[in-house]
C-alpha cells in the first residue's frame, strides 16, 4: 500500500541543556525532515488538575530508516508541525517490505 506523505514534520529529540544555575533543562534538539501521513485515532477524556484534559491518539506514518539511523524515529522523540507537537509512543514496521513506519503518538500542549 502506498500512503500519501503530505505533511511535512520536524524529528526532535530530548536534550539536556544547562539551566545556568548548576543544573540542567530539557530542550528539543532538531533531527531532520520527515514527510508523514498523520491520521487522528480514538480521543478520549482525562482528568486534569483545574479541568479535564482531551487526550487524542495519532497513527504517523513515515518513510522506514534503518534502525541505526538518526532519521528513525523512537519512543520518547516527537514531531513538530509548526505549533504543534507530537510526542512519539511506539514505533513498529508498517508492511511486511519494511518500507513505511507506523508512529502511535499523542498530541501534547506545550505551554
Amino acid at each position: 500500500m502506498a500512503y500519501r506523505l503530505n505533511r511535512k514534520l520536524v524529528l526532535e529529540m530530548p536534550a539536556r541543556v544547562p539551566d545556568g544555575a548548576g543544573g540542567f533543562a530539557e530542550s528539543w534538539m532538531p533531527l531532520g525532515i520527515v514527510w508523514a501521513n498523520v491520521t487522528a485515532r480514538t480521543g478520549r477524556e482525562a482528568a486534569g488538575i483545574a479541568a479535564p484534559l482531551s487526550r487524542v491518539a495519532y497513527r504517523i506514518i513515515t518513510r522506514a530508516a534503518p534502525p541505526t539511523s538518526n532519521a528513525r524515529p523512537q519512543p520518547n522523540q516527537r514531531f513538530r508541525e509548526g505549533a504543534r507537537y507530537y510526542r512519539i509512543l511506539s514505533v513498529a514496521e508498517q508492511d511486511a517490505d519494511g518500507r513505511y513506519l507506523m508512529c502511535t503518538a499523542q498530541e501534547e500542549t506545550v505551554a
